[in-house]
């Protein structure tokens, strides 16, 4: 049967369906009515061979405790060769709700109450959440935006942390949110001699991996052997394929003893088997949905086309920061001359959109907004105007 689910010109509805983008504002303390461009999933229907596996799997009638075969671990590692070229192996995998439940799972595994855990900021602010929810430090090695309208590594700040710190794990994003990057072999190589250099282990978020309009996704554990001793390498369909309700989500461990330690603490967190609906997900777009995928990625390559060429021609004092991965585009306001309280009330009260504000992915992250493209473009050319028209109003 051939791909449905092509048009992502269509407008879905999607209030009503207690849907966490359209249905909560108030609840998060925002006005009703908003324009929501904020968290990470996709105004998109996934591919019609999900919504059929799932229909069919769901017409069985019984929906008990649930493993995978060796079926789901070969379209996993099949899609991961041919995309990124890493071979990987089954006795890796683990399998959890979450990645930022994998996240938590690794700080509590290889830290203790106290100890700092480094990141990057501005980064995806569940990792500050998880490392202080969980008792330990936030230790950040802040990324520096260049002269080229990219941000960069400073790699003798990132080991002086480590050093003065005795970090023990680092959180690290790539392909980056918020800021875009898509770090070069060249760049995790230096940080990943330097955490092998100071028995750094490196949680490696790759969520976003199958995200990338410039450049190439590098897996961290792909580079050296000996990274593949020191990685946790989280990664997930639920970007990829807007599965995120599906819980389900694939984590490499090539090292036995880090996978026991992780084991360990998902255990003790009372997980074991996973929804059979989301396996049954997971497989099936892993497995036939390369053509909705590339399709996708193409109308998404637009819309961020778009957001550049708009916020050039018509958005005085706004810039958007050079786009290589995520869908997630960052927009950087302090050219308006505008405080964050400011930009806030701009974007919220007179554009009524809901993006994300740059401050809560850390300090660095003051004057900037995150926005979500992944949607019709009708809908991001009425945000877009919508930003257009406040700012007239400054």
């Amino acid at each position: 049967m051939p791909e449905r689910n092509l048009d992502f010109d269509k407008i879905i509805e999607r209030r009503g369906t207690d849907c966490l983008k359209y249905d909560l504002a108030k609840r998060y303390g925002k006005p009703e009515g908003l324009l929501p461009l904020w968290v990470a999933d996709m105004d998109f229907a996934t591919t019609s061979y999900v919504e059929d596996a799932i229909v069919a799997r769901a017409a069985h009638g019984i929906y008990g405790y649930t493993e995978t075969s060796e079926r789901y671990f070969e379209v996993i590692s099949s899609w991961i060769s041919r995309h990124h070229g890493w071979e990987t192996r089954q006795e890796w995998l683990v399998k959890t709700p979450g990645v930022v439940f994998a996240l938590a799972m690794c700080i509590k595994a290889f830290t203790e109450p106290g100890d700092g855990v480094l990141l990057q900021l501005p980064v995806y602010y569940p990792f500050s959440e998880a490392i202080e929810d969980n008792g330990r430090r936030i230790v950040s090695s802040d990324l520096i935006l260049g002269d080229d309208n990219k941000y960069h590594i400073d790699l003798k700040d990132f080991e002086n942390k480590i050093i003065n710190e005795k970090i023990k794990l680092f959180l690290l994003c790539n392909p980056h949110n918020p800021v875009g990057r898509v770090w070069t072999r060249e760049e995790l190589t230096a940080i990943g001699d330097i955490c092998l250099k100071h028995g750094v282990i490196v949680a490696s978020d790759e969520i976003h991996e199958d995200f990338v309009f410039k450049g190439k996704h590098v897996p961290f554990a792909s580079i050296k052997e000996e990274f593949k001793d020191i990685s946790i390498t989280c990664t997930s369909p639920s970007k990829t394929f807007n599965l995120a309700s599906m819980l389900i989500s694939n984590i490499f461990i090539p090292n036995a003893k880090l996978r026991h330690a992780v084991r360990k603490q998902i255990d003790a967190a009372g997980i074991s088997q996973l929804s059979a609906l989301g396996l049954t997900a997971a497989e099936a777009a892993y497995k036939d949905g390369e053509q909705w995928y590339e399709a996708m990625m193409e109308y998404v390559r637009g819309n961020i086309e778009y957001v550049k060429e708009f916020a050039e021609q018509r958005l005085p004092g706004v810039k958007m920061i050079d786009h290589e991965g995520t869908y997630l585009v960052w927009l950087d306001f302090n050219g308006t001359g505008l405080t964050v309280e400011q930009i806030d009330d701009l974007i919220i009260k007179k554009a009524g959109l809901w993006l994300d504000s740059g401050h809560i992915f850390g300090p660095v992250g003051e004057g900037f907004q995150r926005i979500n493209v992944a949607c019709p473009r009708a809908t991001l050319k009425e945000a877009m105007e919508r930003i257009e028209t406040a700012l007239k109003q400054v």
